[in-house]
């Protein structure tokens, strides 16, 4: 499937997340540092990577020798069941989650600057391609990356959740941006700062992130004394991949549903790590906290948590009616049943995801309210009922009709309309309609307007973002204003680049006079480290080729004593 026809393929409000790969601009230096890193990381991994490692990047469409077309991605993955799309820079969470739900991998479009070899910061094609993808053969790792998305997409995220994500997109482009001043990057690491202080209250999602971090980015599998590298983040890093090894300044702690407590810092080294003793095991752990989340919960608890969040969360009536909207209040009994919610600003009403029609956030823009519970002198829910059942109750379009629940709230007015669906009662439009509580206040006054009143006797499921998210979209494409950083742009430097790798591959002879050509532009380039790696690709040891790979690899020693950190960490 070409990239077209894969976009084409998703829902419409996912669609604007995805980019084309427009192949033709990563340059022969964006392939060279693809090179370089896989080549470092590949050596090393070997021996201390999982099993499944170098068989899945070759199972994945990932060579080691050149950035992946999307395309060769999903032809290789189309075998194992999955997709993948490439996008630019961060999206946002409950997207990013939705996507792997669908068994689609979510792929950063850019590659690094060689600025940003041993750290970029933006998701880069290397990270999310030859750190996630190859796992994928794996049949339980793959079914775990699935649930975890299926998961992750209804998990209640607050406001501040929100805010946290666009102070770290911000921060991220003005960092792997060419425009981007100190001044810029140092107020954005403080609204960063600021916003992540204020985050106090950890969500759901704030929670599940804590356990990706542990398991997708920088788990270990095995036992806490004989274990390999899986997670992403460690094998798309030269220095953690190595400095996780350390048993002295790494501790290794079993995986449980516990890791959740501990906190991580995204700009330093992690002091510990979490061992899952098999892939299997991972989503044990992941159902374990799925169990205590809102949407397997519902209930009082459930929209307690909506509305702490303060965010578009839906909450589903036993009767399968979807109510998504910024929960603002809820009502229980002396037991803890719920027997009212209210939202506030749009509101949609949905069915098994699907807007149920003139029940979108325009027909609710300023809230939804709705009674929660069985009617006195129904054995059943009222959704249950049929329409002669409730006309033998006295329940009849047109008519004036009283519902008085157990909680002690009574609905009263015109019953203008039904919404049925598989064969149940969703939905109850009343016009002139009161709703009162046991004490007699007052919930809804007839001047409000129609009264559309859910129908459901309890709330077994609450979750995060809205029920329809095609009709009720809570993220946009985020525009990105970054001036990437470009890399070289001398024909003669990226003719270089392209002619070493022709020659290499064996796709193009030395030509007389190409070796002097060559050192010419080392010498107007003399801090092009990645260059001279290069050049030490080529085969031979004597002549001119012996000659210019000798100048190479001293230059190399003399660039790297000015890199220090990049000196501790590739190996030649």
């Amino acid at each position: 499937m070409n990239q077209s026809a894969l976009i084409q393929s998703l829902p419409e409000h996912l669609r604007g997340f995805v980019q084309y790969q427009d192949y033709s601009r990563y340059t022969p230096q964006d392939h060279a540092l693809w090179r370089c890193l896989m080549a470092q990381l590949s050596e090393r991994l070997q021996q201390t990577a999982h099993a499944v490692y170098m068989d899945g990047l070759r199972l994945t469409g990932i060579s080691l020798d050149h950035i992946p077309s999307i395309e060769e991605m999903n032809e290789a993955l189309a075998a194992l069941g999955w997709r993948a799309v490439v996008v630019d820079g961060f999206i946002p969470p409950a997207v990013f989650m939705e996507f792997q739900a669908l068994r689609i991998l979510v792929i950063a479009l850019d590659m690094r600057a060689v600025e940003h070899t041993l750290y970029t910061p933006a998701p880069d094609i290397l990270h999310e391609a030859a750190g996630h993808a190859p796992f994928i053969v794996d049949v339980d790792y793959a079914e775990f990356l699935q649930l975890f998305g299926e998961v992750g997409m209804r998990a209640i995220a607050s406001k501040e959740d929100h805010a946290v994500y666009d102070a770290i997109r911000a921060l991220s482009d003005l960092k792997a941006c060419a425009n981007g001043t100190p001044a810029d990057i140092a107020e954005a690491e403080a609204r960063l700062e600021a916003v992540t202080a204020a985050n106090t209250e950890l969500s759901e999602a704030a929670l599940l992130a804590r356990l990706h971090w542990w398991t997708v980015e920088y788990g270990l599998v095995g036992a806490v004394d004989d274990y390999r590298i899986f997670g992403a983040g460690l094998l798309s890093s030269l220095g953690e991949s190595v400095h996780c090894l350390d048993d002295d300044a790494v501790q290794k702690l079993p995986l449980t549903v516990d890791a959740i407590n501990t906190a991580y810092d995204i700009t330093r080294e992690q002091p510990q790590l979490f061992v899952t003793s098999s892939c299997k095991h991972l989503s044990q752990v992941l159902r374990e906290f799925a169990n205590s989340m809102a949407y397997q919960q519902g209930g009082l608890a459930g929209l307690q948590k909506a509305i702490a969040a303060a965010s578009v969360c839906t909450a589903q009536y036993q009767s399968g009616l979807q109510v998504s909207g910024r929960f603002c209040d809820v009502r229980a009994d002396a037991v803890g049943n719920v027997i009212w919610l209210r939202t506030e600003g749009p509101t949609q009403l949905a069915y098994q995801e699907s807007q149920l029609p003139g029940h979108g956030t325009q027909a609710h823009a300023s809230g939804f309210s709705s009674p929660v519970g069985l009617v006195k002198d129904f054995s059943r829910c009222l959704s249950e009922y049929s329409v002669d059942e409730l006309k033998a109750h006295g329940i009849v379009v047109g008519d004036s009709v009283r519902l008085a629940f157990l909680s002690g709230i009574t609905v009263s007015g015109k019953l203008v309309g039904i919404h049925r669906q598989d064969q149940r009662n969703l939905v109850f439009s009343f016009e002139n309609c009161t709703a009162t509580d046991l004490a007699g206040d007052v919930l809804y006054r007839p001047e409000w307007g129609v009264f559309d009143m859910a129908v459901g006797a309890r709330i077994p499921s609450v979750f995060g973002g809205s029920a329809d998210r095609a009709a009720y979209p809570l993220h946009t494409p985020p525009a990105s204003h970054r001036e990437p950083i470009l890399p070289a742009q001398d024909d003669a430097l990226l003719g270089t680049y392209a002619a070493i790798d022709a020659v290499v591959r064996g796709n193009r002879s030395l030509e007389a006079g190409q070796l002097e050509a060559w050192a010419r532009v080392a010498q107007r380039y003399p801090d092009e480290w990645l260059l001279r790696v290069e050049f030490l690709r080529l085969e031979g040891s004597v002549g001119g080729v012996g000659l210019l790979k000798g100048r190479a690899r001293s230059e190399l020693e003399t660039i790297l004593q000015s890199k220090p950190a990049l000196a501790a960490t590739l190996r030649f």
